[in-house]
């Protein structure tokens, strides 16, 4: 059974040594980012990042993202760096951003799921910079979940599910942003987006000219495809309980939908709070002001896990706009609901 180090408010030393030693010895730790937690480990150790597979449950051809702390790491770690790809990384690192490079032979197959790309990361939150700064490597982490389930935001949605699988769990509190990075691969010159996030297509293309999205972002890839980001191929962000994702434009005729989804069954909704007093249930779980967008990414993953645990036999998630990090909601909410999807 793993421990629990509580520094909502502080780092404290003497826990930072422990879990610097932990990672240096092939161990695995829970610790939060911006984003969502990480279950990491020294992302240069092929049997530690062996791992994370192992108390994820994750299939192998799901690549892991690299984090670093300063830019010399990524310099260490990839070559053949464009000037398009400099500019994203002076940009957007430290941030909620990966970025797929050409790797260099020191990071192992089985962080990169046997791809000759890595996707790097050098996060902002200041425990998770702590941590790769003191121990001098590169850690490779995935969010902290079972595979397939919602991302883990707290400590206490995912203690349950991985304390007895790793060595460490850091409590940070809530994370800021609750979806993960925006994950990108320049092609030709041109980034694409393989996985949306906070950073947005219009963010980006206020340091380059011009960014696309994948098609794989809404689209259900093949099972034989090779993919170069998380979050692409295989289930996630899933509760166990089926999900319908609802996302009319004319938000009446969306209430209408869902009161007579849920007419007469165990069914609980995820939905706005203006809406709360016109769905016909005492299952409600408020996800936020409709336009906060912010207010929403933040509660997603949480809010799917609460639903989960009221034990009905139907989840009614409300959509919304498919733009800024409404991109990346509805790639989540769409993904969580193995693209059951009522528009």
């Amino acid at each position: 059974m793993g421990k629990i180090f509580d520094w909502k408010t502080n780092i404290k030393e003497k826990e930072l040594n422990e879990v610097i030693s932990v990672l240096n010895e092939g161990g695995l730790v829970v610790f939060p980012t911006e984003t969502v937690y990480g279950i990491g480990a020294n992302a240069l150790d092929e049997n530690a990042s062996k791992k994370i597979y192992e108390a994820k449950g994750r299939p192998s051809d799901n690549p892991l993202i690299v984090h670093v702390s300063d830019k010399k790491m990524i310099y260490d770690l990839t070559e053949n760096i464009s000037l398009v790809e400099q500019k994203l990384i002076d940009a957007f690192m430290p941030g909620p951003f990966t970025l797929i490079l050409k790797k260099k032979s020191k990071i192992p197959s089985s962080v990169s799921a046997g791809l000759n790309t890595v996707g790097i990361r050098m996060p902002s939150n200041k425990i998770a910079h702590t941590i790769i700064e003191k121990l001098g490597k590169p850690i490779a982490a995935p969010s902290a979940n079972v595979s397939g389930r919602p991302s883990g935001t707290n400590i206490e949605d995912i203690k349950y599910e991985l304390l007895d699988r790793v060595s460490i769990m850091i409590d940070g509190g809530d994370t800021d942003i609750g979806l993960e990075s925006t994950v990108v691969k320049v092609e030709d010159d041109i980034p694409v987006i393989l996985r949306p996030g906070k950073i947005s297509k219009e963010d980006i293309e206020k340091v380059v000219k011009e960014a696309r999205v994948d098609k794989n972002v809404f689209e259900e890839p093949k099972e034989n495809a090779v993919v170069e980001s998380p979050g692409m191929k295989h289930k996630h962000y899933a509760p166990k309980t089926r999900c319908i994702l609802v996302n009319y434009e004319d938000k009446k005729k969306q209430l209408e939908e869902i009161n007579k989804m849920i007419e007469n069954k165990n069914a609980c909704v995820i939905g706005f709070k203006e809406h709360k007093p016109f769905i016909n249930t005492n299952k409600f779980i408020n996800i936020g002001k409709i336009d906060n967008l912010n207010e929403i990414s933040k509660n997603i993953f949480s809010s799917l896990r609460k639903a989960d645990n009221m034990n009905c036999d139907l989840i009614v998630i409300e959509g919304t706009k498919k733009e800024g990090i409404g991109l990346a909601i509805m790639n989540r909410l769409i993904r969580a609901c193995n693209y059951d999807v009522k528009e």
